[in-house]
């Protein structure tokens, strides 16, 4: 059941504001001083009458249960914590056939502590990475290689209180290899394993109730933005949903909720449109003067086509922008230039503004053009918008219950990037890439091999047995990287003749093998890391 933005509020008590705004990946529109604050001659502005309660991200942690581990878990677990679990696995079970105690007293399981952020304006269904450590007093060695079981998370600080799920997370225990010397085996990340379980929704309060003023405030942003888009839940709270062109762009449409005029005519857009553009030619704050003239609406397209040929390229990355989201095609060019210019410093904003535009042939071209370009981060912008878009240049697939295998054959780049953060995947540029003829790399604990003699024509894959003495293979893999990824990490399950096919290998094993062989030129690759999770302070133990 979908939880309400309004028990979100309740359970974390989140102070209102007195400015709208907030700011996420790509997104730095605020709510400043201009827009809240027009001179009177340009009319009444929604937030002279109402504030937005300022999205806020919110803290959230749970306990759950990690299973699949050889022996070095644990059955430690506080009393509270034991209640709690045997009443939630037990809704999660299929069947009743199962002893929870015996399950929670295993050493191949272990009770762990969760904590994670969600998102500001997060959507229904939002992926996000949770920390997960076992709790001071665990005697469990090691979560490595575990399955965090599925698990509910709450607001923080409100845990056996019976509030609302606010999310849900569950997947294999991610412990980062890469540029580390002593890894820590009692606590990692779920990385993309989150789950919420609701919508954000914008909240509108007036300081005082006055059904005539939340009518009108109501009437005006559903005439503006949308039917039916604002919902008078009081006299004096407004609730408003995203509008579906801006659900790529939350921060930019609360921001323009205060800047939204009330009264409209002919004269006052005049004025109010020649106002802000003089003020984004030629102001200090020029990122309320875009805001200010997209909520405008399509009157401003007239002028802010003027600002295209500015010499200024902040004035005409912002023209553009603001041109493409209000539906006019004039601020694809500039745009398109910015993103290909390698001297421009706003070469990932212009980039952005044309991904997340309604014109999909235009930037899937320019996307396209960039994953060839010489700055990696371009690069690796171009990809991640174009695998959001389930473009044809970027191949998927699912290795095992673990992580994704990509492909990206138009790249001019030779990498294999690896991602630390969101969802695990391994990413293959200028793919195929091939491993050299003659090799004999080792992962870095020394449980993984790939041995290929010359003129051999395949790879030996060979992993220690994680539970036992002995090994596990060899089985032989092509040269080719993606099969090499499919041999380690997919299932270990036998194949059609009974011999096994692959390794079943976690995927922090597998990309810590991965930066072997880039390192040791068994492959002509660089190794592209992306950034570890930002969840807070990890539990201490």
């Amino acid at each position: 059941m979908k939880a309400s933005y309004w028990a979100v509020l309740y359970v974390t008590g989140l102070l209102l504001a007195a400015a709208a705004g907030g700011c996420q990946k790509k997104e730095t529109a605020t709510a400043g001083s201009i827009a809240l604050t027009p001179p009177a001659e340009l009319g009444a502005t929604i937030g002279s009458l109402a504030e937005v309660v300022k999205p806020e991200p919110v803290a959230v942690e749970g306990y759950g249960l990690v299973g699949g581990l050889p022996g070095t878990g644990s059955g430690y677990c506080p009393p509270a914590v034991r209640a709690y679990l045997r009443q939630y696995i037990a809704t999660q079970l299929p069947n009743d056939r199962i002893n929870i105690d015996e399950l929670i007293a295993s050493k191949n399981t272990a009770v762990v502590v969760l904590e994670a952020t969600i998102s500001a304006t997060p959507s229904m269904g939002e992926h996000f990475d949770v920390r997960v450590a076992l709790p001071p007093g665990s005697e469990a060695t090691s979560i490595q290689g575990g399955w965090l079981y599925k698990a509910e998370l709450v607001a923080k600080g409100t845990f056996g209180a019976q509030t609302r799920s606010l999310a849900t997370v569950e997947g294999p225990v991610f412990i980062n290899p890469i540029g580390t010397v002593d890894l820590d085996l009692r606590s990692g990340h779920i990385l993309g394993g989150g789950r919420t379980l609701y919508e954000y929704t914008v909240l509108l309060r007036l300081s005082k109730a006055n059904y005539r003023a939340v009518s009108l405030i109501r009437n005006r942003l559903s005439e503006r933005y949308g039917p039916n888009i604002a919902n008078a839940v009081s006299p004096s709270v407004i609730e408003v949903s995203i509008p579906a062109q801006y659900r790529q762009r939350k921060t930019r449409f609360v921001s323009m909720l205060p800047a939204t005029f009330l009264e409209v005519t002919d004269a006052l857009t005049s004025a109010r449109i020649n106002t802000y553009i003089q003020n984004l030619a030629t102001s200090a704050d020029r990122e309320n003067a875009e805001i200010v003239l997209e909520a405008v609406g399509q009157g401003s397209a007239g002028k802010l086509g003027t600002l295209l040929n500015s010499s200024d390229a902040e004035v005409r990355l912002r023209a553009g922008r603001c041109l493409l989201a209000l539906g006019d095609n004039r601020g694809l060019a500039p745009l398109r230039d910015l993103a290909l210019d390698p001297k421009s410093p706003y070469r990932l904003e212009a980039l952005d503004a044309v991904m997340v535009s309604p014109r999909r042939a235009d930037a899937i071209t320019l996307a396209h053009r960039l994953l060839r370009d010489d700055d990696v981060a371009v690069v690796l912008a171009a990809y991640d918008r174009l695998r959001q878009m389930d473009d044809r240049a970027v191949s998927r697939e699912v290795i095992g219950r673990g992580f994704l295998l990509e492909q990206v054959v138009q790249s001019s780049h030779k990498a294999i990037f690896v991602s630390r953060s969101g969802d695990p995947c391994v990413v293959l540029f200028g793919a195929p890439l091939r491993c050299r003829d003659n090799l004999f790399v080792e992962s870095p604990d020394q449980t993984l091999v790939l041995d290929a003699r010359a003129g051999q024509g395949f790879v030996s894959v060979i992993r220690k047995h994680p539970t036992r003495p002995g090994v596990i293979g060899p089985i032989r893999s092509t040269p080719d990287v993606g099969e090499i990824v499919r041999t380690l990490g997919g299932e270990a399950e036998p194949g059609p003749a009974g011999q096994l096919q692959s390794l079943g290998v976690p995927y922090s094993q597998v990309i810590a093998l991965l930066e072997q062989m880039s390192a040791k030129d068994a492959v002509a690759a660089q190794f592209w890391a992306g950034p570890l999770p930002k969840i807070g302070p990890s539990v201490k133990n």
